[in-house]
């Protein structure tokens, strides 16, 4: 799979990609997209994450921008969905992080963690605050009979 690109929005394209309209794509049925749920499609070799928020389809990369897992893992809760691997939160609606990746807390784990692995927590810790976390990258929406269509 390739990294979520949207090249709809990307602006060194030469000028008559950038004025042409990329076609909507079929990407799933509306009813594998229940009102309150994620999924994940795979659309021209990107990994997409559709979210039904009330009725309306939203699509953006299914994969975190902070450590690449995917989102459609995580969990949905109003209109942010949170990263199941490190917490970060992003706006389905609009792609925009919302929340900042969380390194795991050995004190909030069941059982005592022996000190040589607290010092490997503390270490990913620190790693994974440099690493930086950017928006999502979004795909235009549209149901047409019953499928859920996203222009690449």
């Amino acid at each position: 799979m390739l990294p979520c690109i949207n090249t709809s929005k990307l602006n060194n394209y030469p000028m008559s990609n950038q004025t042409k309209q990329h076609p909507f794509i079929d990407a799933s049925d509306v009813k594998d997209v229940p009102s309150g749920k994620m999924k994940h499609v795979e659309v021209q070799e990107e990994e997409i994450l559709l979210a039904n928020l009330d009725g309306k389809v939203y699509a953006l990369c299914d994969r975190c921008s902070h450590m690449n897992a995917p989102l459609s893992m995580g969990t949905l809760n109003g209109k942010v969905v949170t990263c199941a691997m490190h917490g970060a939160r992003f706006d389905v609606t609009t792609g925009k992080k919302v929340g900042e990746p969380m390194a795991a807390d050995p004190s909030k784990f069941p059982e005592p963690i022996p000190e040589s692995l607290q010092k490997v927590f503390a270490r990913s810790a620190e790693i994974m605050s440099k690493v930086k976390t950017y928006d999502q990258p979004t795909y235009e929406t549209m149901v047409d009979e019953n499928k859920v269509k996203v222009r690449m």
